[in-house]
């Protein structure tokens, strides 16, 4: 399977690239290049920082049609990562009202989680799952993952596949058809991290031949 991590300068994409040759046999290419994406059969979307910069980057280097093509055209695989996930809403209110991607109905918001509880929240969490069958069936009794973040996604529960307790509940990991999210560092999160990567490559895998496992 070819794997597109896409370089925009915002993500973190040798620890990515790292993580997923841990767990399989991948041919991987982190890259810009509209010719290497359009030839992958699966996208990866990392992201550190901040909302805006972002999706001036994504801007400035030609990549949202390309990517918006690929995915809702094509419906190609798409893991988002962090602000990578975040990227996959409508908009978001950091720093400044922000037009997302826009693949997800639902908006990025500040936390404001209460009960003393510090922003950024920095740490580790307990994902509680929201879906019967998902990417994180492989999870029993340790759910704990690595978290960076200040803003969550305000979304439908439709999309949620996981979310945690932080105050409030918030969303952890998201999915609308072949576009899957996930809030936290995969990367950063041991071996459940790695896990949940390796359970995504493989649905993905099955979307590239055909198959239609949910």
């Amino acid at each position: 399977m070819k794997i597109s991590i896409i370089d925009y300068d915002m993500g973190n994409v040798r620890s990515i690239e790292n993580a997923i040759n841990h767990v399989g046999n991948y041919e991987i290419q982190v890259t810009n290049d509209p010719t290497i994406i359009e030839a992958s059969n699966c996208i990866i979307l990392p992201g550190v920082g901040a909302f805006p910069d972002a999706m001036k980057k994504l801007h400035e280097k030609k990549l949202v049609d390309v990517l918006t093509h690929e995915v809702m055209t094509k419906k190609k695989p798409v893991l988002g990562i962090c602000l990578g996930m975040q990227l996959l809403f409508e908009s978001s209110e950091e720093m400044a009202l922000t037009t997302g991607l826009g693949w997800i109905p639902g908006k990025v918001e500040y936390m404001k989680p209460g009960q003393g509880l510090r922003v950024p929240h920095v740490g580790w969490n307990s994902l509680i799952l929201q879906k019967d069958k998902s990417v994180f069936d492989y999870l029993h009794d340790d759910k704990d993952f690595y978290f960076v973040h200040s803003l969550w996604v305000n979304c439908s529960a439709e999309y949620k596949l996981a979310t945690f307790d932080y105050g409030i509940e918030m969303t952890a990991s998201v999915q609308k058809d072949n576009v899957v999210g996930m809030q936290f560092h995969p990367e950063k999160s041991q071996k459940n991290g790695l896990a949940a990567i390796k359970s995504f490559l493989d649905w993905a895998q099955i979307q590239s031949t055909g198959g239609s496992d949910a």
